[in-house]
């Protein structure tokens, strides 16, 4: 499974971003996506995920704020990110597994203004 993201950017606080992550390969083994970020310093942190199943889970600090989503015939995974704050800054990986491995995409940037 290979994974591609893109959509990343510089906004001003309080504006919007939409990520999205395109899976390639044996997307029929796929389970879980996710969304994380990684701020300089900092571990890299779960920002969204959703099951096969279509179950959704986020922390607290962008619930309310941003939407996943995904189009599994289309293998596309969808971050919405509205109310931007300067603390969202960070680099965007997408990630993928199925019943044997983990995988990642490359980063995308995501810059907010204050």
């Amino acid at each position: 499974v290979q994974l591609q993201a893109s959509g990343g950017g510089l906004v001003q606080a309080g504006g919007s971003l939409r990520l999205s992550c395109t899976a390639s390969g044996s997307i029929f083994r796929i389970n879980d996506m996710r969304w994380y970020r990684q701020a300089p310093g900092n571990q890299r942190e779960l920002v969204a995920g959703i099951t096969r199943d279509g179950r959704i889970n986020y922390p607290d600090s962008v619930k309310g704020r941003f939407t996943i989503s995904r189009d599994s015939a289309k293998s596309t995974l969808t971050l919405q990110m509205n109310s931007l704050k300067p603390e969202d800054t960070a680099v965007y990986f997408c990630n993928a597994n199925d019943r044997v491995q983990n995988y990642w995409g490359q980063g995308t940037q995501v810059t907010v203004s204050s």
